[in-house]
């Protein structure tokens, strides 16, 4: 085989990899958690072997389709942290950009985020509560390195801004999880209220030097 015909049947792997997860997403949409390999497979239109044949199993499926999602939104937040804007204004922005993602495509949160429950007998939605928290693990040590890259933190900074980075991420999936739950307030006011709560020590804190600021 020559590398063009290996080049040509890549492209075409990659195409209908591409249109599987298309097909998930939509499966996502509708049905959240309860996502399953039968309902992604009729949609489709294959059997679950060769959903199963480019996939592995159920968490190779959730995996690609998580990765997809979670690349997106730390493209979104990495754009709001570098926005040409004063440090409180991009903290907020940052916290915006998170709600308003889960906020827009909340069945694709709780599909990645939330276990599958009242799944059919026979076909159990995804397993995502092993996968969540790698997820949430890997936002944080992404802000951590913003953090050290951009903050001032002395003695111990490296550490203090992995602290920072996994104890911000984890208030806002905690604090957004129960604000889309039951919508007590404006997306507006839980951002104003969690920067009010982050700000003293980012707003002391000087930029490093010779770093991108913050």
């Amino acid at each position: 085989m020559d590398t063009t015909q290996r080049t040509d049947q890549q492209r075409s792997a990659d195409r209908r990899r591409r249109e599987l997860l298309e097909a998930a997403d939509r499966v996502v949409l509708r049905d959240g958690p309860q996502a399953s390999m039968n309902a992604i497979a009729a949609e489709a239109g294959i059997t679950k072997p060769i959903l199963y044949r480019h996939f592995g199993d159920k968490g190779g499926l959730y995996a690609a389709l998580a990765k997809r999602h979670t690349d997106a939104l730390l493209d979104s937040l990495r754009a709001a942290l570098d926005a040409p804007a004063a440090r409180r204004e991009r903290v907020e922005a940052t916290l915006d950009t998170y709600l308003a993602a889960i906020e827009l495509r909340p069945q694709v949160y709780r599909f990645l985020m939330h276990p599958a429950e009242g799944a059919p007998s026979g076909d159990p939605g995804f397993d995502t509560g092993k996968h969540s928290v790698p997820l949430l693990r890997q936002m944080g040590e992404e802000l951590a390195q913003v953090i050290e890259d951009r903050l001032d933190l002395g003695p111990g900074g490296q550490q203090l801004a992995r602290v920072w980075g996994h104890g911000i991420v984890g208030m806002m999936h905690a604090a957004g999880d129960w604000w889309l739950g039951e919508r007590p307030c404006s997306r507006a006011e839980l951002v104003r209220s969690l920067a009010d709560l982050l700000w003293g020590r980012l707003a002391a804190a000087g930029d490093k030097v010779g770093g991108p600021g913050f």
